[in-house]
């Protein structure tokens, strides 16, 4: 099964909330997933009927609506790439080494006054390879007014993706990992063969905004199967043109997977479909 980043599922199914089209309880639930129940912390005021140490997603919710929030929305930068991220500095460089991050759309009523926000998820491992669990704390953050976007379409995501899972496919395929880690021919199935969960995408997301998401999760995981080791021995040369390849193609998918989790936050909006 493919899965999105937290900070995906987070925007999709906290502005279907926000509008309506979705429960709270709903949402935390696709959002939370296996995950231990999350934790927020911030600058957000809480509802007049929360206390003021509310840190649950539920509760986070309830206040954006409060607040004025009319919707959210992902980023996924990497370094040298913070493409989406509206500043400051700290918060650009947090989500930056977090890999996503949420932005809310609208001005809200924060704790210490009116401006907008931004969440980036800080994660803890525990347990073991057997039995993992993830904490999941998101840190609420004063952002500056959101950045233009850059006007790229469904369309034109779903035509660079084609190209990406073709280039990403080979490298994979030429690395041949299937014959020297036991636990890759399993993985390689799972990727190849496998679909959005039921709950990563909330009702009402437009179909090609959903096939877009599944293909860019897909080359997301194979470019993450490419680069965990280099294979059957390669120069230096070769490995560092692969590694280059691999990071142009997962900066394709993250900015594909960007603009369909948006349009699956926001169906109404134009262009959500094409």
């Amino acid at each position: 099964m493919l899965v999105l980043p937290r900070s995906a599922r987070l925007a999709a199914w906290g502005s279907a909330a926000i509008a309506g089209r979705a429960t709270p309880a709903d949402a935390v639930r696709a959002v939370t997933g296996d995950d231990e129940p999350h934790a927020v912390e911030g600058h957000l005021a809480p509802p007049d009927d929360d206390a003021a140490s509310s840190s649950s997603l539920e509760r986070l919710l309830a206040a954006l609506v409060a607040s004025g929030a009319t919707g959210m929305r992902v980023a996924l930068p990497a370094p040298g790439d913070a493409g989406g991220l509206p500043g400051p500095a700290a918060f650009t460089a947090e989500a930056v080494d977090a890999g996503e991050a949420v932005l809310v759309e609208g001005e809200l009523l924060l704790a210490d006054g009116v401006g907008r926000l931004g969440l980036v998820p800080e994660l803890t491992l525990f347990g073991s390879a057997h039995e993992p669990g993830t904490h999941v704390l998101w840190r609420s953050e004063p952002v500056w007014s959101p950045r233009a976007p850059d006007g790229t379409t469904l369309s034109d995501a779903e035509r660079q993706l084609r190209a990406g899972l073709a280039e990403a496919t080979a490298v994979l395929a030429g690395l041949d990992v299937a014959r020297w880690r036991d636990d890759a021919a399993d993985r390689i199935t799972s990727v190849r063969d496998g679909a959005l969960g039921l709950r990563e995408l909330p009702p009402g997301t437009p179909a090609r905004a959903a096939r877009v998401a599944a293909s860019a999760a897909r080359v997301r995981a194979i470019v993450e199967l490419a680069t965990e080791d280099d294979g059957a021995a390669v120069s230096s040369g070769e490995a560092l043109a692969r590694a280059r390849s691999l990071r142009e193609v997962d900066a394709s998918a993250r900015r594909a997977l960007a603009v369909a989790v948006n349009a699956a936050a926001d169906p109404g909006a134009p262009g959500a479909d094409r």
